[in-house]
């Protein structure tokens, strides 16, 4: 190829001025309508819907609070609608035994989402999801109304947790953080990513230590939590 037409080619391969000009524009609306998309997502987050449980469920987790809190009147009452305080009522003596105590604990992801609901900040910005050794936290965080343009908006955290049971030990570990739908990296938060916590904080008589010691099973699975503790 001789030089003239070497020279032919590579004019023909130039961008006029307003064809760069149309690219830049091109890519400057595409960032923009990113980020707008970005922002509606995670950043304008409208706060959860609460978790309303049907009678049949409400007076199945009224029946498991009961038991835990032993309270006399809460499986007649609805959580969501606080019953009169108990102690006006005069206590009867009673020898304490531990004859078919029920050491297990075990809640539904919507009983979870309901427990959450009973408080009515907490209905609106904090909603869990619960899956194999696995609990997932969404919450709706105000940003401060001082922050420029994002102030006085929603910004959306979500955080996973393990939860599992081995080799006779309890798992509790992070599995991620995620801010605005961004992940954020372990060093940020301290370099635990995927850390079971029990064993790297479990010091002896720490609180992972004595928390190990208390529980005999625990995990998630089909949407449950169940966790069976130690006499």
């Amino acid at each position: 190829m001789n030089t003239e037409t070497t020279q032919v080619v590579i004019s023909r391969r130039k961008f006029s001025g307003k064809q760069v000009v149309l690219f830049v524009g091109l890519a400057v609306l595409a960032t923009a309508l990113a980020v707008v998309w970005w922002m509606n997502q995670y950043v304008y987050a409208t706060m959860f819907e609460p978790t309303r449980l049907a009678e049949s469920e409400q007076h199945v987790l009224n029946d498991k609070m009961t038991h835990l809190l032993q309270s006399t009147d809460a499986a007649s009452s609805s959580l969501s609608e606080p019953s009169p305080s108990t102690t006006d009522t005069p206590l009867k003596p009673m020898s304490y035994s531990e004859n078919d105590a029920n050491r297990q604990i075990q809640l539904t992801e919507r009983e979870v989402n309901a427990l959450i609901a009973t408080d009515s900040y907490m209905a609106r910005h904090v909603a869990v999801d619960m899956a194999d050794d696995l609990v997932s936290v969404q919450m709706v965080v105000p940003i401060n109304h001082e922050m420029p343009i994002v102030g006085g908006k929603m910004l959306k955290l979500n955080f996973g947790l393990e939860l599992s049971y081995t080799n006779g030990k309890p798992v509790v570990a992070m599995r991620g953080i995620s801010l605005g739908g961004i992940p954020l990296p372990s060093a940020w938060w301290g370099d635990i990513k995927n850390t079971n916590l029990v064993e790297e904080f479990g010091g002896s008589g720490g609180f992972w230590d004595q928390f190990s010691k208390g529980v005999e099973d625990m995990k998630i699975q089909d949407g449950q939590l169940y966790v069976m503790l130690k006499e």
